[in-house]
């Protein structure tokens, strides 16, 4: 996706990704019948982060200093943790820490430079230690399927691609309504290269 090198693509991108994790997070917060079956996981924090969910991306985004294809590799893995995971959906508790722990990972397996896990703890707010461990509970969960196909990775940017377009002249803050309709549009895509079809859609995190 040689778009995501333009200087206007990336922040377009971050405040849609953002949007989307904040409606999810909110969503499955409200959702009471589910909260008695979510496991807690060392994703989970005991109190809702102050800083909000954009501006904790964006200042990934800004420190990290990775790749931009990071950020749509970061959004495949939160995707497939929550189809493997379905106790463990994307809250207001952890979004946050599975948002730092995706962008590294996807730097680890993207670029060949990237920085160590004590950067990336400072700059996700927390100690080297607890990213040493979030790190290793998201490898677990993904069951180290880290690879991520060409065909998959095009499926992915050519939906947000059309998601943004539709977003693109609306208020984020003021458009709830097609805020869920953009979310219940978010496609599972089917990884099997022999097949450029994919399987049954699947909402994120629901």
């Amino acid at each position: 996706m040689a778009e995501l090198e333009s200087p206007n693509v990336m922040p377009q991108l971050i405040s849609f990704l953002s949007s989307m994790l904040k409606r999810v997070a909110e969503t499955n917060d409200l959702n009471q019948r589910q909260l008695l079956h979510q496991k807690i996981s060392v994703f989970h924090g005991l109190t809702r982060p102050t800083i909000s969910i954009q501006s904790y991306l964006e200042r990934i985004f800004r420190y990290a200093n990775c790749s931009p294809s990071c950020f749509i590799v970061a959004y495949v893995y939160l995707d497939r943790f929550t189809q493997r995971q379905p106790s463990l959906p994307i809250n207001s508790l952890n979004v946050h820490r599975l948002l730092i722990t995706s962008v590294m990972v996807a730097a680890k397996f993207m670029d060949d430079l990237y920085y160590n896990n004590a950067y990336y703890a400072k700059v996700g707010g927390i100690t080297t230690l607890e990213m040493n461990f979030l790190e290793l509970d998201f490898l677990f969960g993904l069951g180290f399927h880290l690879n991520v196909t060409p065909g998959t990775f095009q499926a992915y940017c050519n939906h947000l691609q059309r998601e943004m377009m539709l977003m693109e002249p609306l208020n984020f803050a003021d458009s709830s309504r097609s805020l869920g309709k953009s979310l219940k549009a978010h496609l599972c895509y089917n990884e099997d290269e022999s097949s450029s079809s994919h399987q049954k859609q699947q909402q994120l995190a629901v």
